[in-house]
C-alpha cells in the first residue's frame, strides 16, 4: 500500500507528539491497570489476619443483623454481609466508620452471644485502582484526575490511528521482523511495531471506553440537548423492568404491596428484615449462574432502605460485577437491570463498555489475557519514548562527543523517573502495608504517602543522576521494592513475633510468586542496562560516558 510522503510525514508528527505527551501518563495507567485486574488478590496479601474468623451461617444472618443493629445503631446506614471468606474480608457482618479508617466485624461467639471486633481495613487496592483511573494526576481529587486521563485517552486514540497509518506501507516487512543486534533503535522499533499492531483491538477498546467514562456527564448533557430536548431526566426516573421475587410471586394480592419498591416499609425501624437466605434463593432461581459474594445493606433506618446483592457470573458480561437491588424488609426486587439474564436496552450497552474495559467477563482466563495486554501496553509507551530519544540523538562525528539536546536529556530523565518510580512506588506501598500496620494512625493515608514519596523522589533522582546512572539505580530500586513483597511474607512466616504475617491463601501466594518473578525481570533489566552503559554507543544518553 502506498501513501504520499507528505501525508505520511503529517501522521508521523501526530503519532510522535501525541505519543510523547500521553506516553508517561499512559504507562502509569496501564501498569496500575494490569495490577487492578487482580486488585482483590493484592488486598488479600496485605490484609491482617482476623481472629475468630468463622463464617456466618446465612440462615443465622438475619438474627445476627437484628442483634447488631440493636447493639450498634450506627451500623444501620451501611452494613455488609460477606458471603464468601477471603483474607481481606471474612464471611461475617461488617461496617466501617464514615472516614473508612476503622472496620467492625460482628459474629456470634461459641456461646451464641454477639461479638463485635474492631480492625483497620486496607485500601491499597483502592490506591492502585485510582492510579489506573487517573494516572496519579491530582492526588486526592479522583474526578479531576479522571477528566485529565480522558484528554490523555483522546491523544492516545490519535496515536493509535496515526501509528497504524504509518505502518501500512511496510506492514508485512516491519510487523513480522524482529531484528536483534547492535542496532538497538531498530530492535526497539520492531518490538514497538509488533506489540502495537497485534494488540491494536485491545488498545482501541481501552481508548474508547476511557473517553466515555471520563466524559460521561458531558455526553449525557449533549444527549439531553440534542436528543431528549431537555427531558433526559425523565428517562432516569422511568421505573426499571419489574422482576418478581419467586418466593413472593404467589403471595396474596396486597401482601407484597405493604411497601413501595425501593421505599421504606411501614414501621421499618421496628420491622423484621427479610431472610437473607430467602432473598439469595430467589436470585439463584432467577439467575442460576449468579454467585453472590456479599449483600450491601444501605440506609436501613431511613426512608429508602435497600440491599444490593453483588456477585459474579463468568458466562455474562458484567459492570464491575453483577448485582440486584432488593427491599430489605420485604424481599421484593427493586431493580434487576444488572442481574445476569435480565439486562436490556441501555443497560446492556453500558455493561458491555464496563466489561470490555475491566475484564469482568470470561473468568480467570480473560483476566490473565488483560493483565498481559496491559503490561505489553506499558511496554508500548516506554518503548515509544525510547524511540523518540534515540531518533533525536546527536551522533559523534570525529573527535569528542556532541552535547545532546536539552529536550532529549529531560525526556530521558522523565521516562526513567516516571516509569521506574511508578513500579517502585506501588511495590513499596504494598509492602509497607504490613510493616506499618499497627504503627501509624491511618494506614490508608500512609499507602498514598509512601507511593508518592517514592514516585517523586525517583523522578528527582533521575534528574540529579542523569538518565544513564538513574536508570540502573532505579531498576535495582524497583527490583528490591518488588522483592520486598515475598520477603516480607517469608519473614512473617518464619518470625511471626516480628509483628508481620504471611497469608497463605491462593490469592496471597500468587501475589508473592508474581512479585518474585517481577523482581527477577527488573534485576535482569538492570544488568542489561548496565552492560549497555559500559559497551553501548558512547554518544548515547544511556552511555556511561554521558553519566
Amino acid at each position: 500500500m502506498k501513501i504520499r510522503k507528505d501525508v505520511l510525514d503529517i501522521y508521523k508528527a501526530v503519532h510522535t507528539w501525541t505519543g510523547i505527551i500521553a506516553g508517561l501518563a499512559l504507562f502509569v495507567a496501564f501498569y496500575a491497570g494490569a495490577l487492578t485486574v487482580f486488585k482483590h488478590d493484592l488486598a488479600a496479601w496485605v490484609a491482617a489476619p482476623v481472629q475468630d474468623a468463622g463464617p456466618v451461617d446465612v440462615n443465622d444472618a438475619g438474627r445476627l443483623m437484628e442483634e447488631t443493629l440493636r447493639a450498634r445503631p450506627d451500623a444501620a446506614k451501611d452494613l455488609t454481609l460477606n458471603l464468601r471468606a477471603t483474607d481481606a474480608e471474612p464471611a461475617q457482618l461488617s461496617w466501617k466508620t464514615p472516614d473508612g479508617s476503622r472496620q467492625y466485624l460482628a459474629n456470634f461467639d461459641a456461646s451464641g452471644e454477639l461479638m463485635v471486633r474492631e480492625r483497620e481495613p486496607t485500601a491499597v487496592a483502592d490506591l492502585v485502582d485510582n492510579l489506573h483511573r487517573t494516572a496519579g494526576f491530582v492526588p486526592g481529587d479522583v474526578e479531576l484526575g479522571i477528566l485529565a486521563i480522558g484528554f490523555i485517552a483522546m491523544m492516545y486514540g490519535l496515536a493509535l490511528v496515526s501509528g497504524l497509518i504509518i505502518l501500512l506501507p511496510s506492514l508485512v516487512k516491519d510487523v513480522f521482523a524482529l531484528r536483534l543486534g547492535k542496532n538497538l533503535k531498530l530492535m526497539w522499533k520492531d518490538s514497538h511495531n509488533a506489540v502495537g499492531f497485534f494488540s491494536l483491538p485491545f488498545h482501541l477498546v481501552i481508548a474508547l471506553t476511557t473517553v466515555v467514562f471520563a466524559f460521561h456527564d458531558q455526553i449525557y448533557d449533549t444527549q439531553d440537548v440534542f436528543i431528549y430536548e431537555g427531558a433526559m431526566m425523565d428517562q432516569w426516573t422511568l421505573p426499571p423492568p419489574r422482576v418478581a421475587a419467586p418466593s413472593l410471586a404467589a403471595a396474596a394480592p396486597g401482601t407484597a404491596a405493604a411497601s413501595t419498591p425501593g421505599g421504606a416499609a411501614p414501621g421499618a425501624q421496628s420491622a423484621a428484615l427479610a431472610s437473607p437466605a430467602r432473598m439469595l434463593a430467589d436470585l439463584r432461581e432467577l439467575s442460576p449462574g449468579f454467585e453472590p459474594h456479599y449483600m450491601h445493606y444501605r440506609n436501613l433506618q431511613g426512608e429508602r432502605p435497600t440491599v444490593w446483592v453483588h456477585g459474579v457470573d463468568p458466562d455474562y458480561m458484567m459492570r464491575y460485577d453483577a448485582f440486584a437491588i432488593m427491599q430489605p424488609y420485604t424481599g421484593e426486587i427493586v431493580n434487576a437491570s444488572y442481574l445476569p439474564g435480565h439486562t436490556d436496552g441501555w443497560t446492556s450497552w453500558l455493561t458491555v463498555f464496563f466489561a470490555l474495559h475491566f475484564a469482568t467477563f470470561g473468568g480467570a482466563a480473560v483476566q490473565w489475557i488483560y493483565f498481559l495486554l496491559a503490561i505489553s501496553g506499558a511496554f508500548l509507551f516506554y518503548s515509544g519514548n525510547l524511540l523518540w530519544i534515540e531518533s533525536r540523538r546527536r551522533r559523534a562525528q570525529n573527535a569528542g562527543l556532541p552535547e545532546q539536546k536539552t529536550s532529549v536529556r529531560v525526556m530521558s530523565a522523565l521516562t526513567v523517573g516516571v516509569c521506574l518510580g511508578c513500579i517502585a512506588g506501588v511495590s513499596t506501598s504494598l509492602a509497607a502495608g504490613k510493616w506499618l500496620h499497627g504503627h501509624v494512625a491511618s494506614l490508608n493515608t500512609w499507602h498514598v504517602i509512601v507511593y508518592y514519596a517514592v514516585f517523586f523522589l525517583s523522578i528527582a533522582w533521575a534528574f540529579a543522576r542523569g538518565a544513564s546512572r538513574g536508570a540502573v539505580e532505579l531498576l535495582w530500586l524497583g527490583a528490591a521494592a518488588t522483592a520486598a513483597i515475598p520477603l516480607t511474607s517469608l519473614l512473617g512466616w518464619l518470625a511471626p513475633a516480628s509483628g508481620l504475617w504471611a497469608n497463605t491463601s491462593p490469592a496471597a501466594t500468587a501475589v508473592d510468586i508474581g512479585a518474585l518473578a517481577g523482581a527477577a525481570c527488573l534485576a535482569c533489566m538492570a544488568r542489561a542496562t548496565r552492560r549497555r552503559q559500559k559497551h553501548g554507543q558512547p554518544d548515547s544518553v544511556w552511555a556511561l560516558a554521558r553519566a
